[in-house]
Formats: C-alpha cells, sequence, structure tokens
C-alpha cells in the first residue's frame, strides 16, 4: 500500500477511489477485491451508493453539450491518444488484468490489450467516414445526421473486463456522448487504470466517469436516473431483467449482450482435428466466455472417435497460475462461480450424466476440464449457462436432426459448425437461431460486423455502424427544393 487509496499490483499503483468530472472520489465504505489466482486481497475498492451514482450522472450531464459540440475530428484524435496510452502501459495493464480476474497474461499481453487499444482506433476511425449520402424525394432533399444522444451508463462484466468496457466506452465517445463506466466488483481495477489513461491523454473532465460498487446497491440508481440517455450491459439474463424494468420508467435504450449456450455442430465430413481443436478451444478463459460452444453436437458415426481425440487433447491442457507462459487453463474468478460451477456438475450426474473427463473441482480455484455425455435434451445442464469449463457432447443422425437440437435452447447468442460440404454449411447456417455463426472456426470478430444475441442472448447489435445507430439519436432533415428568401 502506498496511500490509503491505493493499492500496487505487480508493482503497479492502481487507486481505488472513482473517477467523477475529472476527479478521483472516495466513498464512506469500500467493497474488498480478491484476486482468483491464490485469494489474497488485493485492496479496499470504493463502495459507491446512489450519492456517487448521482454524481457521475451530473458530471456527465454538464460535460455533454460541449464533448457533443466538439467536431469529430478532433474526438477521433482524443481517442487515438487513449490507444496510444493503453499501447504505452500495455504490460501494466495486462498484469493487473491477469492478477485481478485470472485470465492468462500471455492472452493479454499478445491479444486482449492489443484488442483494447484496437477498438479506440476503430471507432475513431469509423466516425470519421460515417454518414449517408443525401437523397431526394420528390425534390426535396433528405439529410441524414447522426446526433449523440447524452450521457450513457456502461456496465460491463468480469471475464473480460478492459476489453468489453472499450468495447462500449469507444463508440459512446466517438458518437459525442459521454460516459459513466460502472465495472463488475470482482475486476474493477483496470477500468480505474483507463481513467488514468483518458485523463492522460486530454478527455476532458467529465466526458469519461468510471463507478464502483455492489451490482443493484449503485446499479438501480444509474439505470433509473432520469438524465441517462442509454444503458448498455454486458452480463447475466436475471441482472438484464433488473435492468429492464429499471430503465422502463424514462424509456431509456437498452443494448443487452446476455448469456450464451451455444451449440457446436460437428458433422461425418468435417475435418476431424479441426473439430476437435475447436472443441476443445471452448474452455478458454476456464470456461468464462459468454461465445463458447458449450453444447458439442456430434453426428452418431464419428461420436466414438471425436470423443477418443477430443479426451487426448484435453488431457494435455495445463491448468496452473495464469501468469505462467506454459498454463492453458486459469483459475475461476472466484470461489463462488465454482461453487456455482459445481452443483450445475453435481445435479447433472444425480440425473444420470457420465463425465468423459473432469467432474469435480480441483481445489477452491480450479474446476476440472469436464465433459459430460448421457445428457437429456430439457436437462439443466443443457439447456442453462453454466459459465466454467463444462461442456455437454450429444449426438445426432440427421442434419435435421442436428439444427432441432442446436435451436433448442431459450438462447441464440453464437454458434459453431465445422463440415467440408459447402451447401451444406449454407443450409444449416440459414437456419440456426444465433446472433454470429463460426464455420470452420471460432472467436474470429471484426469490429465493423454486428455483435449480439437472439432470444434470451440479447437486445440490439453493436460493432461498426450499428453501434453508432444504438449511441446516437438519428435525424432526417428534409428541406423544400423552393421557398428561399434572397438575403443578398
Amino acid at each position: 500500500m502506498t496511500d490509503t487509496h491505493t493499492i500496487t499490483v505487480a508493482s503497479v499503483a492502481v487507486d481505488t477511489r472513482h473517477w467523477i468530472g475529472g476527479e478521483r472520489v472516495a466513498s464512506a465504505g469500500t467493497f474488498t477485491d480478491v484476486s482468483p489466482i491464490d485469494g489474497a486481497a488485493l485492496g479496499e475498492i470504493s463502495r459507491g451508493t446512489a450519492s456517487e451514482a448521482a454524481a457521475a450522472v451530473a458530471a456527465a450531464k454538464a460535460a455533454f453539450p460541449a464533448w457533443a459540440a466538439t467536431p469529430p475530428a478532433e474526438r477521433a484524435r482524443l481517442l487515438h491518444a487513449i490507444a496510444d496510452g493503453v499501447e504505452k502501459r500495455l504490460e501494466e495493464l495486462a498484469i493487473v488484468e491477469t492478477t485481478d480476474n485470472g485470465a492468462l497474461l500471455r492472452s493479454h499481453r499478445r491479444g486482449v490489450m492489443p484488442r483494447v487499444a484496437h477498438n479506440f482506433r476503430f471507432f475513431a476511425d469509423w466516425l470519421l467516414q460515417l454518414g449517408h449520402e443525401d437523397f431526394e424525394t420528390r425534390g426535396h432533399t433528405n439529410h441524414v445526421s447522426w446526433d449523440p444522444a447524452g450521457p450513457c451508463v456502461l456496465i460491463t462484466p468480469w471475464n473480460a473486463p478492459l476489453m468489453l468496457a472499450t468495447w462500449k466506452v469507444a463508440p459512446a465517445l466517438a458518437a459525442g456522448n459521454t460516459v459513466i463506466l460502472k465495472p463488475a466488483e470482482w475486476s474493477p481495477l483496470t477500468a480505474s487504470l483507463l481513467a488514468d489513461i483518458a485523463a492522460e491523454a486530454g478527455l476532458p473532465a467529465g466526458v469519461l466517469n468510471v463507478v464502483q460498487g455492489l451490482g443493484s446497491e449503485i446499479g438501480d440508481a444509474l439505470t433509473s436516473h432520469p438524465d441517462v440517455r442509454r444503458i448498455s450491459f454486458t452480463g447475466s439474463v436475471p441482472t438484464a431483467r433488473r435492468i429492464s424494468a429499471s430503465a422502463a420508467a424514462n424509456l431509456t435504450p437498452l443494448s443487452l449482450e446476455l448469456g450464451g449456450k451455444s451449440p457446436l455442430l460437428v458433422f461425418a465430413d468435417a475435418d476431424l482435428d479441426l473439430a476437435v481443436d475447436l472443441a476443445v478451444e471452448q474452455y478458454d478463459n476456464a470456461g468464462q466466455v459468454c461465445l463458447a460452444g458449450t453444447r458439442l453436437l456430434v453426428e452418431e458415426s464419428i461420436a466414438e472417435e471425436f470423443t477418443r481425440r477430443f479426451r487426448e487433447k484435453a488431457s494435455r491442457l495445463v491448468q496452473g497460475d495464469p501468469r505462467d507462459e506454459a498454463t492453458d487453463i486459469g483459475p475461476n474468478i472466484h470461489p463462488r462461480q465454482l461453487e456455482k460451477i459445481d452443483g450445475f456438475v453435481r445435479r447433472a450426474l444425480a440425473a444420470g450424466a457420465r463425465a468423459v473427463i473432469g467432474g469435480h473441482r480441483k481445489d477452491d480455484r480450479f474446476y476440472a476440464p469436464t465433459l459430460l455425455t448421457d445428457v437429456a435434451q430439457d436437462s439443466e445442464i443443457v439447456q442453462e449457462e453454466v459459465f466454467g469449463p463444462v461442456l455437454t457432447l450429444q449426438t445426432f443422425g440427421t442434419e435435421e436432426e442436428a439444427v432441432r437440437l442446436a435451436n433448442d435452447t431459450r438462447f441464440g447468442l453464437a454458434a459453431t459448425l465445422t463440415t467440408g460440404d459447402h451447401e451444406r454449411a449454407e443450409r444449416v447456417t440459414a437456419r440456426l437461431v444465433a446472433g454470429t455463426v463460426w464455420v470452420n472456426c471460432f472467436f474470429v470478430r471484426d469490429l465493423q460486423a454486428p455483435f449480439g444475441g437472439s432470444r434470451h442472448s440479447g437486445v440490439g447489435r453493436e460493432g461498426g455502424t450499428w453501434s453508432f445507430d444504438f449511441y446516437c439519436d438519428l435525424k432526417n432533415t428534409v428541406t423544400a427544393p423552393e421557398g428561399w428568401k434572397d438575403h443578398g
């Protein structure tokens, strides 16, 4: 500890207070942030309440007119400056994030933190090319403009804290809005560092605010505030229901990216090595990935060979300290999450499921990579999101059955399929209910593509122009061809 409001994580100083109106603000209460790596307390974080929520919204509202009036080129310049700051502090961000949420350090260094910088650069550049050509209606000119909406509340999850936060922050700021960012209480630290980076880049006070707190204790005050113009949330379906109810009184527009129970379909004509590789990849980030294809649907004729190869490849996965280059799977985020995962598996086994691998917790930090078979389609383990390193395997006999099983949940976030038949790929993808479908690949994400879920996996789409559709109020101005007075 360097002072009462700063903690040191791997030699990196992190301020534990909120960032409101360009200043650090402490709360009377705190909550403890714990590292999933060893269970050690990292420090006490300011615990926001309705008071801090109101102050953050007020700061964002006060800063909005000037930021909205800032020319797009200047807004883009500042976003690029934030990206520069991220790249300058990439190693610090990587080690703090790994310590705070347990994801692999090598992934943060090589993929996640570079993507954080890219989020800012992409939306800065997209802003400058945004727009539609004017068009005519019976001689009248139509001009579409993208007007900033106002203060935006962004509530983000713990599984990829900074990357998913900046996926929202960058387009919201680019569009000319001000932001109140509420990070997850299990992984709040890099959001605080982002506030420092934004301030160092020259972002005006009040344009980005960061408030920390415990769930609805501060969340309800943010999402029900009448001065908030947009709410974007990534997280669970129950929390989304609460946010939706809270926002309803003010008719505040929502973007919700929620859970998934995505299928991974393996047809007999697929490259089996590729299919196995993609299936084992679903254990990435200890299974704490909303897009993960956790339901393996394998054609009957190859199921035995697929299972044999899967077991062999999965057995080589290394669980351990996420700071070690040799580690493939780090710890789960929190003891409560581990208990939740274990509960799902214990109930499935009691109902007749069979564990091909795993099926048990290793200690209070790690859950063994698990594959369950002999599971009924209507069972909890098939229908509900576990959010841990737990996959199920079911077989199908026909293409029709594969599609039926794939679509038979209340979710529709993503789907993956492997096949060597291009025509089959087209037929199947056309019938899958999912916001994203990957064919013979997984997790290829382009920021210009729409992203979101169907059914209970979400509301709305973000990415590219779709992000600006959400974060802006679109205006169409129709001008008559005549009637102008000469003011010569």
